[in-house]
């Protein structure tokens, strides 16, 4: 009897048949499970204490939605995943539901990341600084900051209480004499030497403690100082002391929340007609450290339970886990939740629904917020989709577009000249997938639009057609429906040249030519086989593609003044391999900057600390090619 061919067994089996097979060889073990579709889609990723009993489920046929009998009739394929806990299990699901982001799980969108406070340990005079990203420098982090006016207002009370610097490692090296921020008394100037490296790593002390929730040690700390200053008739001192302990008052006494615990986070979620907000608050050092307002996808039979437990699962894979985290809502598993946020945070972390006092005080107040700004997120989203249904009945797209690309191009007199590209769809701009080109293309003539556009087409879509079977929109570079170009005939016979060769011509493309004057609302837009045509000049979609159009120019323009600015920054003698920063200083100390060494003699050169006769010569030859 010839061998049975699994695979061809499995071609044949769909839906529930499929999910019963698996069943019989699912372990009665913890793991994670996928539910995949046709063309490999991921449709569902879901976490069990034991894969045959959950599995088992499904093969039932007993569904408590129409939703999930769907997703288990398209299913053509399972992928089982054995862990050693069930909280191992719910971070492998967490982490997969956010790379994968699967059709029928509960979604975080807009997850992007938080500002931090860094205090960096790097060098020997600390600095602190705004961070974004991953935690790749070393220093220790604070954070999260919801919003950037919370953490720049924490910053400028540290600069103002603690006298830290903020300037780059490369301006500390040049400093020669004290910058403006030492005479405002803003920072304390190591750089100069006006305070030792001894009395700064004091401050920086200082300043960690505050951030770790000690604000009251800090604050009490400088009053005593302030008064054997007084008492010592130091009245300068003592004046700069009271100003420092003022700046830290302030800060306390206008963001404090009154709630005991150092560090909380605060999720309230509020569900309506198959739409969900999720008002999130966190609470560091005793304070307030911002908000933000989060609209996962759900489905209309999801309880704010159940979006609760995938939001925090996925919320917290690339953020540091307090101690506490206050909910508005019981989750189905909170044990478990614990464990896998525990096992995560490498500490013991508590998840509460209050019931009473100054945490349900908290909880409601986030609530209330979630309440409102789910009202708000329904009322745009609404007007959203009737400007969407004019742009497709305008430029003749059978259905409203969910994703528009815009283009620009930004340069000045041909220098640090960079391609954006902004995304549109029906929530709104999606700033987490712009793009910028760097214009690199050496036979590009400076100043050359065409050029430059045709450039940023042929990069951005072939990596579309390149990567076509898993280039996703979560990327940045999935498929659009309409393409806006910035500019008139020229610019778009540019780019349809570009998709012609890419064999790419399908895409709808438009180009936007700004009126006379460059008068708003006189936008005349060029289609191929159309003759250029203009709107209504109070038409609302006309104002929609105006939005459109004035974003991508703000990006473009962004980023070349990016550019620009770190150019000016940029000191010749950073890349000559052997000078570090104590070198560096040195030499902008005797001869005062960058173009003053490149005029140097070897001679000279070597009469610096620290630089001998090869160093010189290496120097020297730098400059002079």
């Amino acid at each position: 009897m010839p061998p049975i061919d699994l695979e061809a067994v499995n071609e044949l089996l769909i839906g529930g048949e499929l999910i019963r097979k698996e069943a019989a060889l699912a372990p009665d073990k913890p793991g994670v499970y996928r539910m995949i579709g046709t063309d490999s889609e991921v449709l569902y990723v879901g976490k069990a204490k034991s894969l045959k009993k959950r599995i088992l489920q499904y093969a039932q046929g007993r569904f408590h939605s129409n939703r999930i009998a769907r997703m288990v009739s398209l299913t053509r394929e399972m992928v089982l995943v054995r862990t050693e806990t069930e909280g191992e299990a719910l971070l492998l699901e967490a982490r997969l539901i956010k790379s994968l982001k699967p059709r029928y799980n509960v979604l975080l969108r807009d997850d992007k990341s938080f500002a931090e406070i860094l205090v960096r340990k790097d060098h020997e005079a600390p600095q602190i600084t705004k961070h974004r990203g991953s935690h790749s420098i070393k220093g220790e982090y604070y954070g999260p900051f919801a919003s950037t006016q919370a953490v720049n207002r924490t910053l400028d009370t540290l600069q103002r209480a603690f006298l830290l610097r903020t300037c780059t490692d490369s301006v500390y090296a040049s400093r020669t004499r004290p910058c403006m921020l030492h005479q405002i008394k803003r920072c304390s100037a190591p750089c100069t030497g006006e305070i030792s490296l001894e009395a700064y790593g004091e401050l920086v002390k200082q300043a960690q403690t505050f951030l770790n929730g000690k604000s009251r040690a800090v604050i009490e700390d400088l009053s005593a100082r302030m008064m054997r200053a007084s008492e010592d008739m130091e009245f300068e001192r003592a004046a700069h002391l009271r100003d420092r302990m003022r700046a830290l008052n302030h800060v306390v006494m206008s963001s404090s929340v009154g709630l005991n615990e150092a560090e909380a986070d605060v999720f309230a979620v509020h569900a309506e007609g198959g739409y969900a907000c999720v008002q999130s608050v966190f609470y560091r050092a005793g304070q307030n450290w911002g908000d933000r307002a989060y609209f996962p996808r759900v489905d209309i039979s999801d309880s704010e339970g159940d979006i609760l437990d995938a939001f925090l699962g996925q919320f917290y894979q690339d953020k540091p886990v307090p101690k506490l985290v206050l909910v508005s809502h019981g989750l189905s598993e909170p044990d478990l939740m614990m464990e896998a946020l525990s096992l995560k945070a490498e500490r013991k972390v508590q998840i509460t629904c209050p019931q009473r006092g100054e945490k349900l005080d908290v909880v409601q107040h986030a609530l209330n917020n979630a309440k409102a700004a789910l009202g708000r997120r329904m009322a745009e989203q609404s007007a959203q989709s009737k400007l969407l249904q004019g742009v497709a009945e305008i430029f003749g797209l059978e259905t409203p577009p969910t994703r528009i690309e815009i283009y620009d191009n930004s340069h000045l007199g041909g220098t640090h000249a960079v391609g954006g590209m902004v995304v549109a769809g029906p929530e709104g701009f999606m700033k987490g997938q712009y793009r910028k080109f760097t214009i690199r293309d050496l036979d590009t003539v400076a100043g050359d639009d065409y050029a430059m556009m045709r450039e940023v087409f042929r990069r951005r879509f072939l990596r579309l057609k390149n990567r076509a079977a898993d280039a996703s929109e979560d990327e940045g570079f999935g498929r659009p429906d309409l393409v806006l170009v910035d500019g008139g005939q020229g610019q778009l016979d540019a780019v349809l040249g570009v998709m012609d060769e890419l064999g790419m011509s399908d895409i709808k493309i438009v180009g936007v030519a700004k009126g006379p004057n460059r008068d708003a609302g006189m936008e005349r837009f060029f289609m191929p086989g159309r003759l250029p045509f203009m709107m209504e000049p109070k038409s609302p979609v006309l104002y929609y593609l105006q939005r459109l159009r004035d974003e991508a120019h703000r990006y473009a323009i962004g980023a070349n003044r990016q550019k620009r600015a770190a150019a000016m920054t940029k000191n010749p003698l950073d890349e000559i391999d052997g000078i570090g920063a104590r070198r560096k200083r040195a030499l902008l100390q005797a001869f005062g900057s960058a173009r003053e060494v490149g005029e140097a003699r070897v001679e000279d050169l070597m009469k610096i600390e620290g630089i001998n006769a090869a160093m010189a010569q290496k120097i020297y030859d730098y400059f002079h090619g």
